[in-house]
Order: C-alpha cells, then sequence, then structure tokens
C-alpha cells in the first residue's frame, strides 16, 4: 500500500483505511462518555454510588492517559498494526468483563483496566498510521477530520447512543456491543491495514522511563480526585506526581546523553509549536468530557431524566461536532490551523455562556440546545487541527513518540475533566446542587480560556517537521 496521497484526493484503498482506524477512535471515545447516562442504572444493579461509577470512569481515562505514552513507543518494536490488534483484542475482552460484572471491582477490571490499557495499544498506531498514509497537508486533514469526527461523535453521542441501549436492553449491552464493533474493527484492519514501515524487534523499549512517567500521571490525577476529601492530601498527591515527572525528565535527559534510548526524545519537548499544540489538545478534551459529564448528572439528578432522555438532549452537541468536524478538510484549505482552533475556543466559550444563561431562564428542555449546540461546534472545529499541528511537527523518526505522547496528553486532559467536574460536584461548596453544576460549567469555560491563551501563541503558518537520528 503506498504512503503517497495524490493532490487529487487519497486512493481508494487509503480511503478504506480509514473506516476501521476511523471505527477504533470511535469506541474508544464512545466508552469514555456512554457511562455518564448509566450512571444511575450501574450504580443501583451494582450496587455502589455515583461516586463509584465516577471512579470507573476515571480510572478507564487516567489508565489510557498513564500508557499512552508507552503504547506509542512499543509501535516501533512490534509493529503499528500488531500493537493494533493487541490493544483491540484486550479491549475486547475488558468490554465482554464488565458486561457481565456483577459488582464494581469486575467492572473497573474490565472497563476501567483492560479497556484502558487496549486503548492505550491501539490509539497511538491509529495516529501514526494516518500520519504516515496521508502525506499532504490537504488529505492528512481529511484524515484527521475523519478520525477527530468519529472520536467526537463517539463521546458526543455516547450519552445518547448509551441511553438507546440502556432503555431498551440494558446498561450491560452498551458493553457488548463495544466488543461487537471491536470485531468488525479486527475484521477490517486484517484486509484493509498495512503497515508503511517494518517494526524493529531489536529496538530497546525504557521500561523505567514507563514506569515513572505512569506513575506520575497517575498521582496527579489521583490528587484532583482527592479535592473533596483532604486539602492536605490532593496537594501531597500532586506534588508526588510532579516529583514523579521531574524523576523522568532527568532520566531521560540521562539516557539521551548517555547514548541510550529513552521512551521519549527530549526533542519532542523542545518544539515550541507541538508544545502549545498538546495544550490546546488536552483543554479540549478537558471541556468536551467535563461538559459531557456535568451535564450528563445535572439531567439525571437535579431534573430526573432517563438514559434516553438525557442521551437525546445531549444530541446537540453531537450535532454540532460532526458539523465542524466533517469540515475539516475545506476549512484546513481555507484558514490556517491556527485561526481555526482560535475560533474553536471561542464558539466553545460562547456556548458554555449561552448554555448558562438558558438554563437559568428556561426550564424547559429546549433551553439545553443552543449552549450544547455551541460547545460542540466549538471543539469539533478545533480537534482536527490541533492533531495535526502536532502531528506534523515531527518527522517519521519520531512519529511513535509524538503519536503516544500527543494522545496521552489528550486522554489526560479527559480524566482531568471527569475528575474536576465530578470534584465540585461532591464537594459541597454551595447547598444549592443547581448552583454546584453550574460552578463547574463556570470552571470548565475559565479552563477554555487558557487554551484560548495557549492557541493566540501558535504560528500562522504550518510547522517545519523536526527529526532526530536514531540512536
Amino acid at each position: 500500500m503506498t504512503s503517497q496521497a495524490s493532490t487529487e484526493g487519497p486512493s481508494k484503498a487509503l480511503r478504506r483505511v480509514l473506516i476501521p482506524l476511523a471505527l477504533a477512535q470511535f469506541i474508544c471515545s464512545f466508552a469514555g462518555s456512554n457511562m455518564n447516562v448509566m450512571i444511575n442504572d450501574m450504580s443501583e444493579d451494582l450496587n455502589t454510588t455515583v461516586q463509584g461509577v465516577q471512579l470507573a470512569i476515571t480510572i478507564f481515562l487516567l489508565v489510557m492517559a498513564a500508557l499512552m505514552i508507552p503504547g506509542g513507543k512499543l509501535t516501533d518494536r512490534y509493529g503499528r498494526k500488531r500493537c493494533l490488534n493487541v490493544g483491540l483484542a484486550v479491549y475486547g475482552v475488558g468490554a465482554l468483563i464488565s458486561a457481565v460484572a456483577p459488582g464494581l471491582p469486575v467492572l473497573i477490571i474490565g472497563n476501567s483496566i483492560l479497556e484502558g490499557i487496549g486503548t492505550a495499544l491501539l490509539i497511538p498506531p491509529v495516529y501514526i498510521l494516518t500520519t504516515l498514509l496521508f502525506t499532504s497537508v490537504a488529505s492528512r486533514a481529511r484524515a484527521f477530520g475523519a478520525i477527530s469526527a468519529a472520536g467526537g461523535v463517539g463521546a458526543a453521542a455516547g450519552p445518547l447512543i448509551g441511553g438507546l441501549i440502556t432503555s431498551a436492553i440494558s446498561w450491560r449491552a452498551a458493553f457488548v456491543f463495544q466488543a461487537l464493533v471491536i470485531v468488525v474493527i479486527i475484521v477490517l484492519g486484517r484486509r484493509w491495514v498495512e503497515d508503511p514501515l517494518p517494526a524493529d524487534p531489536t529496538r530497546p523499549f525504557d521500561t523505567g522511563g514507563a514506569v515513572l512517567s505512569a506513575v506520575g500521571l497517575i498521582l496527579i490525577v489521583m490528587g484532583i480526585l482527592a479535592t473533596d476529601n483532604n486539602i492536605w492530601l490532593m496537594l501531597g498527591l500532586i506534588a508526588a506526581g510532579l516529583l514523579f515527572l521531574v524523576w523522568f525528565f532527568l532520566s531521560v535527559r540521562a539516557k539521551e546523553r548517555a547514548g541510550r534510548e529513552a521512551l521519549l526524545s527530549t526533542a519532542l519537548f523542545r518544539n515550541s509549536t507541538s508544545n502549545l499544540g498538546m495544550i490546546t489538545q488536552n483543554i479540549q478534551w478537558l471541556v468536551l468530557m467535563g461538559v459531557s459529564f456535568v451535564v450528563s448528572a445535572y439531567l439525571q439528578v437535579v431534573r430526573g431524566y432517563n438514559a434516553i432522555e438525557t442521551g437525546l438532549i445531549f444530541t446537540a452537541a453531537t450535532v454540532g461536532l460532526l458539523l465542524s468536524s466533517l469540515t475539516a478538510e475545506i476549512m484546513a484549505k481555507r484558514r490556517a490551523q491556527r485561526t481555526l482552533v482560535l475560533a474553536g475556543f471561542v464558539i466553545t466559550i460562547v456556548g458554555i455562556v449561552v448554555f448558562l444563561a438558558m438554563v437559568d431562564i428556561e426550564s424547559r428542555v429546549w433551553a439545553f440546545g443552543p449552549g450544547l449546540f455551541l460547545i460542540g461546534l466549538g471543539v469539533g472545529a478545533m480537534l482536527t487541527p490541533s492533531v495535526n499541528i502536532v502531528q506534523s511537527s515531527f518527522d517519521e523518526d519520531l512519529q511513535g513518540e509524538i503519536s503516544g505522547l500527543s494522545r496521552s496528553v489528550s486522554n489526560l486532559g479527559s480524566s482531568m475533566g471527569a475528575a474536576i467536574a465530578g470534584t465540585i460536584l461532591v464537594a459541597g461548596v454551595t447547598d444549592r446542587p443547581g448552583r454546584a453544576y453550574a460552578l463547574a460549567m463556570i470552571t470548565l469555560g475559565v479552563i477554555s480560556l487558557i487554551g484560548l491563551l495557549a492557541a493566540v501563541r501558535l504560528p500562522s503558518t504550518p510547522p517545519t517537521p523536526a527529526t532526530v537520528p536514531r540512536q
């Protein structure tokens, strides 16, 4: 299979490759959001609490973030297609275990751990293969647009699809649905996906670096989750996480100076364009998953809507996200990537303001629509250009590393979004439940402003790919 995309557009074979790759991103994003509308059903069936289900959701996102960097690095050693297939298999087993879980501990093993590990193995190959196979700016924007749209729709439509399945059958059937999609992806991937670069079984793997980076990320998110319990515990966990990450970076520098291969190249952090792009990625997913959690919980806990009603209301965000994601190719030809990211953050912030204003003055269901639509439109507008900015900043030799790092940053944003939103909701900062949800949305709006400031500093011209010789 050729790795070139012509100026007229990618070949039919390349377009087919996008189907299993986009489906893989869809199902992983779906898994991160569909449980939001099952909170009540799952907590009752598993004899746990809303906080217990939130914990399972957060651990799933956290495992993804913690293992995404090692997962990206493993693609160089074992091959992108092999890692994709192994990740899909692990994910599928986790989904089936989740479907028959008798209690929260088994659910965490299946959903949070196995599905999280599977996602960390399969997502980096999706982005590496896309970068290697689609070489022009327009074709890559089209490809990333399709994959980002699939991921965004999976996250935004997760509540609707999960609500429909839960209402019609059971929340357990949603995990069976995931397993079935995994089977489809494996079949299509075996037929259509080819790895353009050979694997290098002799390439060393930095186990120590993988452990340090994972522990650091885990401690930081655990610190966020501990906010409502003890402020000193929160500060202690976050400080410990930062110390582990500093230890990780020092070990990386030491290995590079000694001529040994580290988990990540320090060159990844010397590219200011990529660094800013990853900040915007982190905040985009933080806001998307945070809004999904806050709105879903508000509709069920405060308004008393069931799973399908909650999912239908959240469809407004799905429509907005799908609309902007599917026009990524056209917009990439007409506007600079920086402009699209800036516009996305502005629209998202406006959407949060509209959402808060409309819900406050109007109690009917339609009041949720305009704000959610704008939030989806804004996030969808910047998902593709942010990915394109980061991936295009580096040459082929660093694609495995930057893909793992980029996806780790994005999934860390997802886990932080659920953690921050959930922490505010259960922290008891206000006696009025509705106000707690409003405070959570305001917090997400403030975080969006930080993303906007990062986007302002992005260059208006495409970055020149950086390359580093293999050691």
